[in-house]
């Protein structure tokens, strides 16, 4: 057949229905003679219904519908087993009710069913590489154009006979009661929602924890398992988001919410899909060869082209997953058929021929006067005015079903509206398969598929080129012929241009692979050249989306998930994760839920073994922890936090815990982390280690006299120990980092902040530190560590001790008796009376003084343990042994610098106001004893400070008459 051999555009109905069904044209008219226009049906349905008024409920239209439910949903009664929602399979009996069910007794005819489907969950139990091309391309189970789909048991058997409205629009409310969308929880949880201010973000907060339970549920040998029940859970939070939607409007904050997670659903969708056939293709490498065995089949050729082609299986993949989008979706885009005639096509026209052939008068306008279905394009003349809004509608709802791949359903709208012929149209894209030829069986087998599909297809593109007919209508048949430019103009979204390119480019590597097989026929090697020569590329694909005319294209293609979408597609993990390092750095904070879906992808790649930018990995994982711990989703931080390397895993816990502040939290924070596999030891370490060393202070001399209150900042550091303190077997940390903190106290002078710490560290910490130690069986001393830190420990509590001493002596002797005033007037009662106050003054004088003398020598005694501690001094390590510490070193050293002058000074002071000046002059051999080096710790102008305080001992002892030194003067 020659191109001159072709049909024409005029004729392309005809020859497509009879190449497939034989003659299909004749039976219009006779089959509409007892028709009547829908005018008058319309009139007559009014005086009906004022004669037998029905309750609204059972009578409203789709408009009425969409008003009190929000959305209508066009619901296939074909299940597709490998593509079926995972909300229909829970709800079957309710989504496709068999005709003689008790559901269908409360259905009002023909009445839309307005209940979104949730959107569906692409199973597939394995990548479609499988022998049945029907499962890899049929409506049933891939792409409605290259295998035979057998009819679902819900189905009507009889074209002719179906109902297909009553078949698939269900009443909104039946046979609901077992929905989660309908129930009373959803109703009171919907209603709670709207009194929140923010309600969408407040029912989708259940969703980190929610996550989370999902992930660690799942081992990384289920991870598709993980994938489905993440689309469970989103499912179930669009469901109830759309129930608020529906009060607070579509314009609500709880819309946008939802459109989130919608389009989290549908990525976790591809996901799915996409990587379960890869993850086969890597299992399979060593299996799946290249041999092609020749056939005279297409549909065998097509099917070995999936089973070794990965790209055309996964644009394949692609195709299908955004028609099961659309397919979720297409209650928001269908219009109400109700207004369609029953098995009759363009009733109006034919009621307006059969008036004129009775009246005989002309037209006022110029009508058709055949009724076959290329009449209004070889006459150039058009249909009346209702039944071209009619075809316009339906045209529209046909592109919308196959754009949903639903080709069936399409189908069967075309025969329920009387235009069997276009549904004939629809079918001949079926590959052509003769089982018989290779049968060894004496039974012959069905043919499947259509043997002219060339003419056919032929027919399609040239029916799509042809400018006369509905955009719509050519836009169905470039569809199925892959012509993408007539395609493309009903296209308005991201999802639809993309939809519209690998749908095409899969057709076209179909065809170029049945011509290289020599299975093309020669009507197909007559298409286009820039069809037959295209290039098509996964890469070219995108390129052309950013080069789009359309704004709201170029728009939608830089949307985060579109842009996630993108790179799932093309695999390209290097290319989202640098997207990935460009959100975050970008001034605009992401929404949470879109970091949440990031973090899970990326843990996602991970189970699954994928080479990955471990940077920006690490960012992801940072930023979505700093999230949860601004929304104080403390339960959440540890599992996350563990994700990271572990150095930096410590550090992020750390920085972490240093925000919790109650006290009730933070065992359950440490038990968190131990259960996620954390380092606590390491965490606690770092987070006291990080909390007194926030403080740059050095440690200074003693300038100061006065004691210096404690301020926030020193209470931060106070608690900050409590860290050390839940698990005994960091008692020897606690000990060593609140020595630390005691230290930088001391130095400041700031003694109750230093008690404060001290009093923390629980009495029995040296001896647990002992048992443990023996009990991991170990016969030898503590680590030089651990001794040395328990020494200090007692160090710094003989210094608390003899402060606290000369605190008591100093209040003590600051508050004697007051004396009490001789009476004025000599006369008896006073002089009576002043005598009794005496004697009182005189026995509390003697009280204070008494409990003075013992205070002092508690000082005293106290002071002494400091300046002549026992093994080597105060704050001197023992063993030496232990690894080196230069900051401890110098800390201890100080300390002695600082602490020993005063202490001596402090009981100079004591020992001088108590009259005790002998006692002070011995001071001096103690410090200038060898055996203790005290004076070593004494600056030149302490040292000579305290030769000054001797000096006036001595003095005082001249005075009573004894020598400098207080024994008594030799005759």
């Amino acid at each position: 057949m020659t191109s001159d051999d072709a049909p024409s555009a005029g004729l392309d109905f005809r020859q497509i229905a009879v190449h497939q069904n034989g003659p299909v044209g004749g039976s219009i008219v006779s089959h509409s003679v007892q028709s009547t226009p829908k005018s008058q049906r319309k009139e007559e349905r009014v005086k009906l219904t004022k004669k037998n008024p029905v309750k609204p409920r059972e009578a409203g239209t789709a408009a009425h519908c969409i008003m009190d439910w929000g959305e209508s949903q066009l619901l296939s009664p074909v299940v597709r087993d490998d593509l079926v929602t995972t909300a229909a399979r829970r709800m079957k009996k309710v989504a496709f009710p068999s005709p003689g069910s008790p559901v269908l007794s409360s259905v009002t005819p023909a009445r839309p069913m307005t209940r979104t489907t949730p959107a569906s969950l692409f199973r597939q139990a394995v990548t479609p590489r499988v022998p049945d091309v029907s499962s890899i391309l049929g409506p049933g189970g891939r792409t409605p154009r290259y295998a035979h789909t057998p009819k679902n048991a819900f189905s009507s058997p009889n074209l002719d006979e179906s109902d297909w409205t009553d078949s698939i629009y269900v009443f909104p409310t039946s046979g609901m009661e077992n929905s989660s969308f309908f129930t009373d929880d959803i109703t009171n949880l919907s209603s709670a929602l709207l009194k929140d201010d923010d309600p969408g973000e407040a029912a989708a907060a259940s969703l980190f924890p929610e996550f989370l339970e999902s992930f660690l549920k799942h081992s990384s040998t289920a991870v598709f398992e993980l994938l489905e029940e993440y689309q469970l859970i989103l499912q179930d939070k669009v469901d109830v988001l759309q129930s608020v939607v529906l009060r607070a409007g579509q314009n609500s904050k709880t819309a946008g919410v939802r459109w989130l997670l919608q389009q989290e659903n549908c990525s976790w969708r591809l996901i799915t899909s996409l990587y379960r056939d890869r993850v086969q293709l890597a299992l399979e490498d060593d299996i799946v060869t290249d041999m092609v065995v020749p056939s005279e089949s297409e549909k065998v050729v097509v099917e070995q082209l999936f089973q070794r082609d990965a790209v055309i299986r996964q644009s394949q993949l692609v195709v299908d997953w955004l028609e099961s989008v659309a397919k979720d979706q297409i209650g928001d885009f269908s219009d109400n058929i109700e207004y369609y005639a029953k098995n009759v096509c363009w009733e109006n026209t034919l009621h307006a021929l059969k008036l004129r052939r009775k009246s005989g008068a002309a037209f006022s306008i110029p009508l058709v006067t055949e009724l076959d279905p290329d009449a209004p394009l070889r006459q150039q003349r058009p249909l009346a005015d209702l039944d071209r809004e009619d075809d316009a509608r339906l045209l529209k709802n046909l592109f919308t079903l196959i754009r949903a791949g639903m080709t069936e359903e399409a189908q069967r709208l075309c025969k329920r509206c009387g235009q069997a012929w276009r549904a004939a149209t629809l079918e001949g894209w079926k590959l052509y398969h003769d089982p018989n030829r290779t049968s060894v069986s004496a039974e012959l087998q069905a043919v499947e598929g259509n043997p002219q599909r060339g003419i056919w297809k032929t027919c399609c593109w040239r029916m799509a080129e042809e400018e006369q007919l509905n955009r719509y209508e050519r836009a169905i048949y470039a569809a199925l012929s892959g012509n993408l430019k007539p395609l493309l103009v009903v296209c308005e979204s991201w999802e639809d241009c993309v939809w519209a390119h690998f749908r095409v480019m899969v057709d076209s590597l179909v065809e170029k692979d049945l011509m290289s097989s020599g299975m093309a026929q020669q009507e197909v090697e007559m298409l286009p050249r820039e069809y037959l020569e295209a290039n098509w590329t996964m890469e070219k694909v995108f390129e052309e989306l950013q080069a789009s005319e359309l704004k709201r294209v170029l728009e939608e293609t830089k949307e985060h998930y579109h842009v996630i979408q993108k790179f799932v597609i093309l695999g390209d993990l290097d290319g989202l994760l640098e997207e990935f390092s460009d959100w975050l750095t970008a001034s605009k904070p992401l929404p949470s839920h879109l970091l949440r879906f990031m973090t899970h992808l990326l843990l996602f790649y991970r189970s699954l073994g994928l080479a990955l930018k471990e940077e920006v990995c690490v960012d992801v994982l940072k930023a979505y922890i700093s999230l949860l711990i601004q929304d104080q989703q403390t339960e959440l931080v540890a599992s996350y936090v563990s994700q990271l390397p572990a150095d930096l895993a410590t550090a992020q816990y750390a920085a972490f815990l240093e925000t919790v502040r109650q006290p009730e939290l933070r065992p359950r924070c440490l038990q968190l982390a131990t259960d996620a596999g954390l380092d606590v030891a390491a965490v606690t370490k770092l987070v006291v280690e990080t909390v007194r060393e926030s403080d740059a202070t050095e440690f200074t001399h003693h300038d100061q006299t006065l004691e210096i209150g404690t301020t926030k900042e020193d209470l931060r550091k106070i608690d900050v120990i409590d860290w050390l303190l839940f698990d005994p077997a960091h008692r020897s940390e606690s000990l060593k980092q609140s020595n630390a903190i005691m230290r930088k106290f001391l130095a400041l002078q700031k003694h109750d902040a230093a008690k404060a710490v001290f009093s923390k560290v629980p009495e029995d910490s040296m001896r647990e530190i002992y048992c443990q130690w023996s009990g991991v069986g170990q016969t030898t001393p503590l680590p030089a560590e651990d001794e040395n830190a328990i020494r200090e420990h007692l160090c710094i509590r003989a210094y608390l001790e003899a402060h606290e001493a000369f605190t008591d002596w100093f209040s003590h002797s600051s508050s004697p008796p007051q004396k009490p005033a001789p009476a004025s007037e000599a006369k008896f009662t006073e002089r009576v009376a002043n005598e009794m106050r005496e004697k009182e003054y005189q026995a509390a004088l003697s009280s204070w003084s008494c409990r003075l003398d013992v205070l002092t020598e508690d000082v005293k005694e106290r002071i002494y343990n400091v300046l002549l501690f026992v093994d080597g001094g105060w704050m001197i390590d023992n063993r030496e042994d232990s690894e080196a510490d230069p900051e401890r070193g110098h800390q201890t050293a100080a300390l002695r610098s600082l602490c020993l002058p005063r202490l001596t000074f402090l009981l100079l002071s004591v020992l001088q106001n108590s009259s005790r000046h002998q006692e002070a002059l011995r001071l001096a051999d103690i410090i200038s004893s060898d055996q203790h080096r005290l004076y070593q710790v004494f600056s030149k102008e302490e040292l000579r400070r305290f030769l000054q305080k001797l000096r006036e001992s001595s003095l005082s002892l001249l005075d009573q008459g004894l020598d400098p030194l207080g024994y008594e003067l030799q005759p």
